[in-house]
């Protein structure tokens, strides 16, 4: 079949030609970011999920959504080598530098800014080609402490905007790369926010732990958030995702074929594409049929172990990879991380420091006490065919 007219993206938040399954979150978004605008309180959302299930996509969605109810929007990839106040200040400026274009918004705008300048100066930003031509105010965003400063800002950003009749967004993605003190203090701003009923609200993504992280930041984040989980796909809405993007070509695929592809994909949005994109080039005319998915299988592990796969697992230190190797070598998780370190033949608490750079790197989370999982879907198939191609010098030569 044409290869130019093939709708799958498989791709880093890449969107799908259909966004299948996700309905509840979009909608229950829409009825947030309307009602922040008419001045009620609504919870910001933290969307929680593994690689691959779709939470960029959902995060850009929410963006564009937003931007067409009449809010103004910032969005942030947290990445771990910057801070969030550095990453925070030219995106604010460029939302005040908006609003200050509004009539009933420049008096309000202009505090906002002086506010910004307080915070810049604070925090030793580097303006760089983004620079204030305002006094900064005195006693306003200005103390070093990043709770009460972020609040302080996130007060007048949103005095701005509803001077201006419209609403901030902030959208940040992978959370877990916020440090503690920044979670916190991010939180803290949203209750201010909130309780001052200022049109400002916030939509994160992130892995699993974010949660339990939100909680140990601060309590309250339990009520001030809602946490939705971003999955796999049921069997309804990952035929969906295969079928309605190939039959809007105009071509068609078969029912068991696409039984074959959600089976191997296990109804990973991220996975569906990929396959789906494969099953669309194998297949030589429509219907794509069973036989093709055995094809397109080979094709689609092929890209995912040389990039997908690779590109998480080249990040690990070789004991690192030790470790991520003994869990796959117990099966599919959740694993006890008692019996990993009974694999490597050491003790939990010797194994503790390895096991939180692991974390720390996004590669495994901590679902319930004493376990852990993989943050990537099918990454423990990944690493036994990694293993079973290079044998036992996969295991020696990443220890080595």
């Amino acid at each position: 079949m044409n290869p130019v007219r093939n709708p799958f993206a498989p791709g880093a938040g890449s969107p799908p030609p259909a966004l299948a399954g996700r309905d509840d979150i979009v909608s229950g978004a829409g009825v947030a970011l309307q009602r922040v605008l008419l001045g009620k309180h609504d919870k910001s959302q933290m969307l929680l999920g593994l690689r691959g299930t779709g939470k960029t996509v959902l995060l850009n969605r929410i963006e564009a959504l937003a931007e067409s109810h009449g809010h103004l929007t910032s969005f942030i990839e947290a990445p771990e080598d910057k801070s969030l106040v550095d990453l925070l200040y030219p995106r604010v400026h460029k939302v005040l530098r908006s609003l200050s274009m509004i009539e009933s918004a420049k008096s309000a705008t202009h505090v906002a800014l002086r506010a910004l300048r307080a915070f810049a100066s604070a925090f030793k930003i580097s303006m760089g080609d983004v620079s204030i031509s305002v006094d900064p105010e005195v006693g306003t965003a200005d103390s070093g402490n990043l709770e009460f400063d972020l609040s302080d800002l996130f007060v007048r950003v949103g005095e701005a905007a509803r001077a201006g009749s419209r609403a901030w967004t902030l959208l940040i993605d992978e959370v877990q790369y916020l440090s503690g003190a920044e979670l916190a203090a991010l939180i803290v701003a949203i209750h201010r926010v909130n309780q001052r009923r200022l049109p400002v609200i916030f939509f994160g993504a992130g892995l699993p732990q974010v949660a339990a992280l939100s909680g140990e930041a601060k309590s309250y984040a339990e009520r001030l958030f809602n946490f939705p989980r971003v999955g796999a796909l049921d069997e309804a809405a990952a035929t969906s995702a295969i079928r309605q993007p190939i039959e809007d070509e105009g071509e068609s695929i078969a029912e068991d074929a696409v039984e074959r592809i959600i089976e191997r994909t296990r109804g990973y949005p991220y996975f569906l594409q990929e396959w789906g994109y494969q099953a669309w080039d194998v297949a030589e005319a429509s219907p794509i049929a069973a036989r093709d998915i055995e094809s397109a299988s080979s094709a689609a592990l092929s890209r995912l172990d040389a990039g997908f796969f690779r590109v998480r697992f080249d990040r690990l230190t070789p004991k690192e990879r030790d470790y991520v190797f003994a869990m796959a070598g117990l099966g599919e998780g959740p694993y006890r991380s008692s019996e990993v370190a009974a694999a490597l033949n050491e003790s939990v608490q010797a194994l503790g420091p390895r096991r939180a750079k692991v974390i720390k790197k996004g590669m495994i989370y901590s679902p319930a006490h004493g376990d852990i999982a993989f943050t990537v879907p099918m990454f423990e198939d990944y690493l036994t065919r990694l293993r079973a191609e290079a044998g036992d010098s996969a295991s020696g030569g990443g220890a080595g």
